[in-house]
């Protein structure tokens, strides 16, 4: 079966996952999280790239990313990111092969609302597999650095999240209160159905309070 050709745009967001290989473990510990981290940050200044939300879970990670005008530089990013994890688990463990699985799934987010969405989905992701209550439990996400002001060189902050409030306070609460409203089935069916199929989306889905602004 031939595969379909990524769709990707220039200065714009995309919804990135990427699975470990047969969907086993990733991330064993937390100097693993942190190593994927910091060439996060890393490649995305080298490929001029934005990160706007993400979350590492123990087998997968998903990243909201926006390739800049270059938009092979978001596969680079995540080709670079994802090699250098390889290696260092291979490493560590004496291993060989491949740690991921395949190609990453990519959707492009095409309206502000639906980046508002996909960045509250990723960063919800721990709630839903029952790990923690509250997002801001877990650690290996962008959720503390938007509501609780926590210093994260991955994030990049969307113009949409800034334009939340007048000052850090207003935007935080918005933000969080944004995130704990809750979302419709529907929504959360257009994130994985886009996803899953590599297709970019136009649909509108919950959050009016972001407006028509750039990414």
């Amino acid at each position: 079966m031939p595969r379909i050709a990524r769709i990707l745009l220039p200065n714009t967001a995309h919804h990135i996952v990427q699975r470990g290989y047969n969907r086993k473990t990733v991330f064993i510990c937390d100097d693993d999280f942190m190593f994927y981290l910091t060439n996060l940050v890393r490649f995305k200044k080298e490929y001029g790239c934005k990160i706007y939300a993400y979350c590492l879970m123990s087998n997968h990670v998903h990243l909201i990313v926006n390739p800049g005008e270059r938009t092979e530089n978001l596969s680079m990013l995540i080709k670079r990111v994802a090699g250098r994890q390889t290696r260092y688990v291979n490493l560590r463990e004496g291993g060989s092969g491949t740690l991921w699985d395949g190609r990453f799934r990519s959707s492009v987010i095409l309206t502000e609302k639906y980046l508002a969405a996909c960045c509250r989905y990723v960063e919800l992701n721990p709630v839903r597999a029952g790990i923690c209550s509250d997002p801001t439990e877990f650690k290996w996400s962008s959720y503390a650095c938007k509501v609780q002001g926590k210093r994260d060189p991955v994030v990049d902050l969307p113009t949409a999240y800034l334009a939340l409030g007048k000052n850090q306070k207003d935007r935080r609460k918005a933000y969080s209160e944004y995130v704990y409203e809750t979302v419709a089935d529907d929504e959360i069916k257009l994130i994985r159905t886009s996803l899953m199929r590599g297709q970019p989306t136009n649909q509108e889905t919950r959050g009016d309070r972001f407006k028509s602004v750039p990414q």
